[in-house]
C-alpha cells in the first residue's frame, strides 16, 4: 500500500483524499518510480473540478521526478535506481506509481528532483515554442506575452541565452521587475499601455520575428500588429479565452505564419520527447535557466495547496513532496 491523493467526486479542493492505496507490481513497459517531488499546475485544478473529465476515482497531477524501484516485462531502456522525470500522464500525487516508461526522460544528476518536478511541463512547452514552433535564432526580436508567468519567465531566461532581444508584456510593476531580472530587455505594462505601439516605438518600426502568446483573446489581433512581413504568430494558451475566429486575410498583409501548438502532441512520439527534455535538463543545468522553487509542501497538504493557487496566494513553482 502506498499513499495518495484520490478524488472521488469532482469539486472544491476538499474532494482532495489522502488515502492509502494498493499499488500493483509494474505491468509490461511500465516502471515503478518512488517519487520524490510531484509537480502542482493549475491543469491539475481542472482535473480537479471536472473541467477536464477522468474517470473517477482517480490520482491527479501531471508531472513529477523519482526514482526507478521496479520494473516490468520488457522494460530494457531502463533499470531499478534510475534517476527520472516526466511529464503529461495523469496521477502524479503519489509516493509510488506506475508508469509507462515512454513518458520517461532520464534525470541527470545536476538536476535536483524538486527542480525537474517543477519544471517539466513549462519548460517542455518552453523547448518546443523556442526551437520547434518558430526556431529563435540570435539576433531575433521576439515578443513575450505573460512575461512573468511560469512559461514566460522560462522563455525569457532561454530566448536571451540563445541570444534574443526579449520584448515582455506583464500587468504590473512586481511582475515587470521579475521579467526584467529573467532577461527581459523592454517589459510593457498591457493594461497601461498600447503594447503593439509601445513595440513598434522600441523596434523603431522593424517589429518582432515572433511572438509568443499564452494570452489568447484579450491580446488578439494585436499580437499580430507586432510582428514584421514574415513573421510567426505562436498562440500556445488561451488564459483570457480562445482566440475568436478570423479573417485568414488579416495574415496576407505581411504575409504572416501562424500556429497553435501544444505540449502533448510534441511528447508523444517517445524519442522527441527524450531528445526535447535533455535540451532542458542541459539549459538548467549550465544556470542559464533557473527555475526557483518557491514552496514545498508535503503530499498531504494537496488540499491546501489548491486553496493557495486558486486563490492566486503561490508565488513561483510549488512541489509537493510524498
Amino acid at each position: 500500500m502506498v499513499k495518495a491523493i484520490r478524488i472521488h467526486e469532482t469539486g472544491g479542493p476538499e474532494v482532495l483524499r489522502y488515502e492509502e492505496v494498493e499499488l500493483p507490481p509494474p505491468g509490461p513497459g511500465e516502471a515503478q518510480v518512488r517519487q520524490h517531488a510531484v509537480g502542482v499546475n493549475f491543469i491539475d485544478v481542472y482535473f480537479r473540478t471536472g473541467l477536464y473529465p477522468a474517470p473517477t476515482p482517480f490520482t491527479p497531477g501531471n508531472e513529477g521526478a523519482g526514482e526507478i524501484v521496479a520494473v516490468g516485462p520488457g522494460v530494457e531502456n531502463f533499470r531499478i535506481g534510475d534517476r527520472v522525470a516526466y511529464a503529461g500522464t495523469i496521477g502524479a500525487y503519489a509516493q509510488t506509481r506506475n508508469i509507462e516508461t515512454k513518458f520517461l526522460a532520464p534525470l541527470p544528476a545536476e538536476v535536483s528532483y524538486e527542480t525537474a518536478a517543477a519544471m517539466m511541463l513549462k519548460g517542455l512547452t518552453a523547448e518546443y515554442l523556442l526551437f520547434r514552433s518558430y526556431k529563435v535564432q540570435k539576433g531575433d526580436v521576439i515578443l513575450v506575452h505573460a512575461a512573468a508567468g511560469g512559461v514566460g519567465l522560462i522563455l525569457c531566461q532561454w530566448a536571451k541565452a540563445l541570444g534574443a532581444r526579449v520584448i515582455g508584456t506583464v500587468g504590473s510593476e512586481d511582475k515587470a521587475k521579475l521579467a526584467r531580472e529573467a532577461g527581459a530587455d523592454d517589459v510593457i505594462l498591457y493594461r497601461h499601455e498600447d503594447f503593439a505601439a509601445r513595440v513598434k516605438e522600441m523596434t523603431g518600426g522593424a517589429l518582432c520575428h515572433a511572438v509568443y502568446d499564452g494570452v489568447g483573446k484579450d491580446t488578439f489581433p494585436g499580437s499580430l500588429d507586432c510582428l514584421r512581413p514574415f513573421g510567426t504568430f505562436v498562440s500556445f494558451g488561451n488564459a483570457s479565452g480562445p482566440v475568436p475566429p478570423f479573417n485568414l486575410g488579416l495574415l496576407s498583409p505581411k504575409a504572416l505564419f501562424v500556429t497553435r501548438p501544444s505540449l502533448f502532441a510534441f511528447i508523444a512520439e517517445e524519442t522527441r520527447m527524450r531528445e526535447m527534455a535533455a535540451r532542458l535538463f542541459e539549459v538548467v543545468a549550465s544556470g542559464a535557466v533557473k527555475i526557483p522553487v518557491h514552496s514545498a509542501r508535503p503530499l498531504s497538504e494537496a488540499a491546501e495547496v489548491h486553496r493557495a493557487l486558486e486563490g492566486r496566494a503561490t508565488t513561483g513553482a510549488t512541489v509537493l513532496i510524498p
